[in-house]
């Protein structure tokens, strides 16, 4: 079994409205539960060793809590038989965790001062492998690695972000052919979110992506990857779905559809849809409506929209983390007068190019409200980026009013 970058105790972000409830303290011991179904996973499935690829924690621990968490899993699968072998990423590296607490005898944690080979003769497995001493690992590792040895299972382990992959911080680059070129059997990688197979054919290398998504642009499943290799043979790969609860984007276009009703209705059964495949996890979703329609006018009431999808969603099953709204009237139903629409535009325009401006006019709420706003993870009245973007999205929400509401 092939997993990484538990971040174990990492909080998922986007849950601060949900304030002290128990779906929110529930949804903030996500990745322990993930951790848990890891190991379920690892006995369940008989596999014979378990490889954490790096970053099985978030960076230094709060307290022991963490460590001894992570420990008593290990001892579930020490008392099993199953070996784990595990190494340092950027967020675990040694320089960056100063507490420790001892590992089970079944735990093998590779050197962060150069690779080094582990063989398990009852499995004819040899691990080969390098964690970080320092978080900021620059160098490519791949070249020093061990050669091979002849009539085992041959598995290399690293946190990379391999070259060319610029949404990630670039640690321990390297290229897919200086995988392939060490000649194992499968190269178990970390540090990349996503399950992508990076080296495909005799000599595999791939990604199993993070053990559950920790805010909204970590969507979709995650888990770890199910290895199956023999010497000399093209390892195959099965996803396992581990995570416990799930982030994830519905978009809807309005076009087509009559009132704000039916924009509602559009809503709740695609938020349904997505319970459906995730279940039984939770669903956190950001909802998007976008495109133009004579629905829009009657989007334009934010509480109303967030009330009514916040509804939706608790209906379904899911939890609604943010709303964007995106919408316009169809070009045909402007009856506003052109000077006034313009001057509308003009406006907004001129505000989303002044944020000070904004800040200005803001300047009585963020005194009343603005710590308060910023506490809950809502909205940053001193956020210029956030500023501008309010001044465009006003603008789409009054012309949306008035051409609904006739000149």
């Amino acid at each position: 079994m092939h997993a990484a970058d538990l971040h174990l105790d990492s909080p998922l972000r986007g849950l601060s409205r949900l304030g002290d409830s128990e779906l929110a303290g529930s949804l903030r011991a996500a990745t322990r539960r993930a951790c848990e179904n890891l190991v379920d996973a690892v006995v369940d499935r008989g596999a014979d060793a378990l490889l954490l690829a790096g970053d099985v924690y978030d960076g230094d621990w709060k307290d022991y809590a963490t460590g001894a968490f992570f420990v008593r899993q290990l001892a579930r699968l020490h008392d099993e038989g199953i070996p784990v072998f595990l190494i340092n990423g950027n967020h675990d590296a040694q320089s960056e965790i100063t507490r420790s607490l001892r590992l089970p005898p079944n735990t093998h944690r590779l050197s962060v001062d150069a690779p080094e080979t582990r063989v398990v003769d009852d499995l004819g497995l040899a691990v080969h492998g390098q964690g970080f001493a320092r978080r900021a690992v620059c160098e490519n590792l791949v070249p020093a690695y061990p050669d091979r040895v002849p009539g085992l299972v041959n598995v290399g382990m690293l946190h990379t972000s391999v070259q060319g992959d610029d949404r990630h911080d670039t640690y321990a680059p390297c290229r897919p052919e200086d995988l392939s070129g060490c000649g194992y059997e499968y190269f178990a990688l970390g540090h990349v979110h996503e399950q992508r197979v990076v080296c495909d054919g005799q000599h595999t290398a791939a990604f199993s992506g993070n053990l559950q998504g920790r805010h909204p642009q970590e969507r979709g499943p995650k888990g770890a990857l199910l290895v199956d290799v023999e010497p000399g043979g093209q390892a195959a790969l099965t996803p396992l779905e581990l995570d416990v609860a799930r982030w994830e984007l519905v978009e809807v276009d309005i076009a087509g559809l009559a009132d704000a009703d039916e924009v509602f209705d559009a809503v709740a059964a695609a938020v349904r849809e997505r319970c459906g495949q995730a279940a039984p996890r939770t669903v956190v979703a950001q909802v998007t409506l976008h495109g133009a329609g004579p629905a829009a006018a009657g989007l334009t009431d934010t509480e109303r929209v967030r009330t009514e999808l916040e509804l939706a969603a608790a209906n379904a099953g899911a939890v609604l983390e943010k709303i964007r709204n995106r919408t316009r009237p169809p070009s045909d139903a402007l009856a506003v007068d052109p000077e006034l629409s313009a001057a509308v535009s003009a406006a907004a325009a001129g505000l989303a190019a002044d944020p000070g401006r904004i800040r200005e006019l803001a300047a009585p709420l963020d005194r009343e409200l603005g710590r308060r706003l910023r506490e809950a993870g809502l909205l940053d009245l001193r956020d210029d980026e956030r500023l501008a973007a309010l001044a465009r999205q006003a603008e789409q929400q009054l012309l949306a009013r008035m051409a609904g509401e006739g000149s």
